[in-house]
């Protein structure tokens, strides 16, 4: 073992006693509350992951089988979750959050959102993008492929991305005309015009320093926020980007209080309405109508948050 390797080693075991006691992991209970780091972790996944079966659950989190049915079951108890047929598979169950369990899910949410939010206010915003891309680094480095890219705030020059792509794009996959480039540039406008920043917002995301993607929330009304703009670039899907921008996005709605959110999309993107019903919309109505110089099927969707 070469005196290199042996440093990296020391250097790697003092990050991380220095992150664990930062972030409070150390803790008996996390966040203030009465759950344990393993059964907060099994309620983010539950929050976000839509009705996964148990064996999904175990291998997303690195559980063994017969200590995540003992966590499991006694959630379960508590009143936190429940079981539920699969409409995919008869003979396994669906892991759903209660009512109960949405509840503290949320307060949880809430206080890991102020927790992280205290510790990196001191922070200038440029401090802020080197600690959120060095940890990306950290993630790459390790083996995690999804960390390859960063979702961040929009930069000048990245609307003018955003309608470029849109354009560009379903002209070339949908063969839509200049309409549609015409309506994403009205809603970029009316957002940089208008947006109230405690209450829409838009991410960026970014690979090697370069956007790939993006997703916008905006007020429909107080109990309801509108997913907008939803775009992953052809180089970086398979790396699940469109899914984490959608998860972003219901979480900062849900933080600012909306109650529903909703999106227009249109029946011939197959891609994004499969993650659509993956993170639980459900189609409210559809419409035949001529759009984009081409018969259209324009459809609704919404989710409660």
């Amino acid at each position: 073992m070469s005196d290199q390797h042996i440093a990296a080693v020391a250097r790697v075991r003092a990050f991380n006693r220095f992150y664990t006691r930062q972030i409070g992991v150390l803790e008996e209970h996390l966040l203030h509350s009465d759950l344990t780091l393993t059964e907060v972790r099994v309620l983010f996944e539950l929050a976000e992951g839509q009705g996964i079966s148990a064996a999904q659950l175990g291998q997303r989190l690195g559980l063994n089988a017969g200590y995540l049915s003992r966590l499991l079951s006694g959630l379960q108890t508590r009143g936190l979750l429940r079981r539920e047929p699969s409409a995919m598979d008869g003979r396994a169950n669906r892991l759903v959050l209660t009512d109960a369990g949405r509840a503290v899910f949320a307060q949880l949410d809430a206080a890991s959102n102020d927790s992280i939010g205290a510790m990196v206010q001191a922070l200038s915003e440029p401090g802020q993008q080197r600690l959120v891309e060095s940890m990306a680094q950290i993630q790459t480095l390790l083996g995690d492929t999804a960390a390859q890219y960063v979702l961040r705030d929009p930069r000048p020059g990245d609307m003018g991305w955003v309608i470029h792509k849109h354009g560009t794009l379903y002209a070339r996959e949908f063969g839509w005309n200049a309409e549609f480039e015409a309506l994403v540039a009205d809603i970029v406008t009316r957002y940089l015009r208008e947006h109230d920043p405690q209450t829409e917002r838009c991410w960026i995301a970014e690979l090697d320093g370069t956007p790939v993607g993006s997703v916008f929330v905006v007020r429909h009304d107080a109990q309801n926020a509108k997913l907008r703009l939803l775009h992953v670039d052809a180089s970086a899907r398979g790396l699940g980007i469109g899914q984490r921008l959608v998860e972003e996005a219901m979480t900062f709605a849900r933080a600012v209080g909306y109650k529903r959110m909703v999106l227009w999309t249109n029946a011939a993107l197959t891609d994004a309405r499969r993650l659509y019903e993956r993170a639980g919309f459900e189609l409210l109505t559809e419409q035949h109508e001529q759009l984009f110089g081409m018969p259209q099927v324009s459809q609704l969707w919404a989710r409660a948050l």
